[in-house]
């Protein structure tokens, strides 16, 4: 287990078998190639990069690495595969809390939040005005949901039944009864909210950048809650800046652990530490699941959650 993962995981994991609990802080390259070594399974976090390198160095007898994420792009499926080393995930348990952080971010850019919580803390005042700080009113309005999967389907869902907005999305297949799917361009050009749920590949890396910004409605604001690459963040950063977009509220950045120093002065983007998935119960269910996938694949069953490449 590189870092502490929360109960039950170490305890599941001590009951069949030795754990090694590795760093507080995301350890350095040299430290990680050094604590895997003689590993049968490794417990990963998504700053943990998992290659031919790091399986070379555990040695051939590693069999599965399980990421406490739902996402593996810091994975080489390819180098594991070649290996015969199984690699495991935590999707559907993280659902919930994901999509629940999102319509937070949501709120906060369409609504000002931010602005009006710094209004309030450097003005020690408040008071009425017809034109202060007028933010997007999410009711009637258009939500682009990029990316249908499990959270962005049920971001979708919210949105509709919950704020009465209508729907569009871009997927690889229909989903009857979401919404209306399009492609990317003409969702950009018709939302008044945009919400990005993809995963980080080649294919979707800056998939956001200065000319998708540009296709945007100028009252409309863009939330990020799924890799920071997949928006270029300096793009970003101008477009906010220079009021192309109305605002952005942001859970991941694309140079994690630093945030773009250009949007930390702007007071249209709510920033949030990647806490998507942080409640209690969603974190303690990760590591049950995260566990779970060590114990069945070490036992040479079947996985509760394993990612093929």
């Amino acid at each position: 287990m590189t870092r502490p993962v929360p109960s039950p995981a170490p305890e599941l994991l001590r009951e069949r078998h030795e754990l090694r609990v590795g760093f507080e802080d995301p350890p350095s390259r040299g430290e990680l190639l050094d604590f895997v070594r003689g590993a049968y399974a490794i417990v990963a976090f998504l700053s943990d990069r998992i290659d031919g390198e790091l399986l070379d160095a555990a040695g051939p007898q590693l069999r599965v690495v399980s990421n406490y994420a739902v996402g593996y792009d810091n994975v080489d499926l390819a180098a594991c595969a070649g290996r015969g080393v199984r690699i495991g995930n935590t999707p559907d348990v993280l659902t919930g809390a994901v999509a629940e952080l999102t319509w937070g971010l949501i709120l906060a850019a369409a609504r000002q939040i931010v602005a009006g919580d710094r209004f309030v803390r450097e003005r020690a005042e408040v008071g009425w005005a017809p034109d202060a700080i007028l933010g997007l009113e999410l009711r009637g309005s258009v939500l682009g949901v990029v990316g249908a999967g499990r959270i962005g389907s049920e971001v979708a869902r919210i949105g509709r039944d919950g704020f009465g907005m209508d729907v569009v999305y871009t997927s690889r297949s229909e989903k009857p009864g979401l919404g209306r799917r399009v492609e990317l361009d003409e969702l950009l050009r018709r939302a008044d909210v945009v919400s990005i749920h993809v995963a980080l590949t080649p294919e979707t890396h800056h998939l956001i950048g200065a000319r998708e910004l540009g296709l945007m409605p100028r009252h409309a604001v863009l939330v990020n809650v799924a890799r920071g690459p997949v928006v270029d963040e300096a793009a970003l950063a101008a477009a906010l800046r220079d009021r192309r977009i109305a605002g952005a509220g942001l859970d991941v950045y694309e140079f994690e652990p630093h945030p773009l120093p250009e949007l930390l002065a702007l007071e249209n983007v709510a920033l949030t530490p990647h806490v998507g998935s942080a409640t209690e119960h969603t974190r303690a269910e990760m590591a049950r699941l995260c566990a779970q996938n060590v114990l069945a694949a070490l036992d040479g069953k079947p996985m509760p959650a394993e990612v093929r490449p």
